[in-house]
């Protein structure tokens, strides 16, 4: 009797300890849910990151998708770094209660780094950020903050001295009763960047061959192209810039048989440099000299000349809140006949025009008059559909325009990965 009643006692006992744990278990998460809803909103811009896990790995803010609802935009940048990494700077970018919050802070990932750590590296130092904007909120109590020091991005002891070479190959072969395709692709470049100058060398090759049967015909086709091209630029202020390329092709496709030009070059960026992810005004002037050894005769009665251009290029690009801008102007002409002469102007544009509604414009257009490589003679029907072989114009463009509507909740907290269906990873494989 005593041990039943001993034992009702430990089953009493437990129920009651359980029935007290789901008490406050869920106090506890009424508790958090309370302190959620007074988190900051935040919206992240960016077309490059893993939202599913950004929402997944910081729960003490409120994410929503339109930035007009936010307390906090963060708009995430990206550029190519030297050693074949990425460069994220993200600005904090405070509204409605938080105005007085600016912030910037970048990430910088290496070329060997896998998506995941590239992931886990950005979040981190986004993670930062907010905390900053969270401490103003209840919620602050509950987080725990690990600091780690930066430091510059040359201060490390590199046993490459920040050199990074590259070798690649790609090839591929396609076929049907009738037709085939072999394309081969080759390359090595090597890079030295550091914040006072940038070094990039490049060799290019390519192999194209195509073969076509028609009834009693056969028609084979190729095309062949090599490449160098060297880049050497010096940083002198935080503004100019001074430096030159060195150009060797040799194209079938432009009758080039050798074409060696060096071209030195300066730029002036009106924005400081360090401002570049957000904005840039920049003039690129170069003065080139080109030694031209064609294949076939041009149409200018040439089989080799020496000549000397000029080109200017005009490139304004903004990235704000509201959305990206880009307009260029290219110009450029041989200075041994001024009628030789191209024209580029172009851009792209981003807006979001009014609650989930984003308008996309690109475009550019080209006006050419300085093909002097063209070959003498007629064009075959196989080179023209083929492309093989650079025809005469007087122009060339492309435009496009989009539009994009959201609307709904504003609110995007919830990250489900079932069935796929989610950028942070999975693959969906139909039958």
């Amino acid at each position: 009797m005593r041990e039943t009643a001993t034992r009702l006692a430990g089953i009493v006992c437990f129920m009651i300890l359980i029935f007290c744990s789901v008490v406050f278990s869920q106090e506890a998460q009424a508790d958090i849910d309370e302190l959620k809803k007074q988190a900051p909103r935040v919206f992240i811009d960016c077309r490059r990151c893993d939202m599913d896990y950004i929402r997944t790995e910081i729960t003490f803010v409120n994410y929503v998708w339109d930035r007009r609802e936010a307390d906090i935009h963060v708009l995430i940048t990206t550029q190519s770094t030297g050693s074949g990494g990425t460069e994220y700077t993200m600005a904090f970018i405070g509204q409605r209660d938080y105005e007085d919050y600016q912030n910037t802070l970048r990430f910088v990932s290496g070329s060997t780094d896998t998506p995941d750590e590239v992931r886990q590296g950005y979040v981190k130092v986004l993670k930062m950020g907010l905390v900053a904007v969270a401490a103003r909120t209840p919620i602050a109590e509950r987080i725990v903050v690990d600091f780690k020091e930066q430091v510059r991005e040359t201060a490390v002891e590199d046993p490459w001295n920040f050199w990074v070479f590259n070798l690649g190959a790609h090839g591929f072969y396609i076929g049907q009763s009738h037709t085939s395709m072999l394309d081969v692709f080759g390359n090595a470049s090597v890079n030295r960047v550091t914040p006072e100058s940038k070094l990039r060398l490049a060799l290019n090759a390519m192999w194209e061959e195509s073969s076509f049967e028609y009834g009693e015909d056969s028609i084979t086709s190729s095309s062949r192209s090599r490449s160098f091209s060297g880049l050497y630029v010096k940083s002198i202020s935080d503004h100019w810039s001074v430096g030159g390329w060195l150009d060797v092709n040799y194209s079938t496709y432009s009758n080039l048989d050798l074409a060696i030009t060096p071209s030195p070059a300066v730029e002036f960026n009106v924005f400081p440099y360090s401002e570049s992810t957000r904005r840039q005004l920049r003039f690129l002037y170069r003065l080139k000299y080109s030694y031209v050894r064609y294949m076939e005769e041009t149409i200018y009665d040439q089989t080799q000349e020496n000549l000397w251009s000029q080109s200017l290029n005009t490139s304004l690009e903004f990235n704000e809140p509201w959305g990206t801008a880009e307009v260029y102007l290219f110009g450029s002409h041989y200075l041994h006949d001024m009628s030789k002469y191209r024209i580029r102007v172009g851009g792209d544009l981003s807006i979001r025009i009014v609650k989930g509604l984003r308008l996309s414009i690109d475009g550019s257009y080209s006006r050419i008059r300085d093909q002097l490589s063209l070959r003498k003679g007629d064009v075959s029907i196989e080179e023209v559909l083929l492309r093989r072989r650079e025809l005469e114009t007087d122009y060339s463009f492309f435009f496009s325009v989009g539009l994009n509507y959201s609307f709904g909740s504003v609110f995007s907290n919830v990250v489900n990965p079932r069935f796929g269906g989610g950028r942070g990873g999975g693959r969906m494989i139909f039958f």
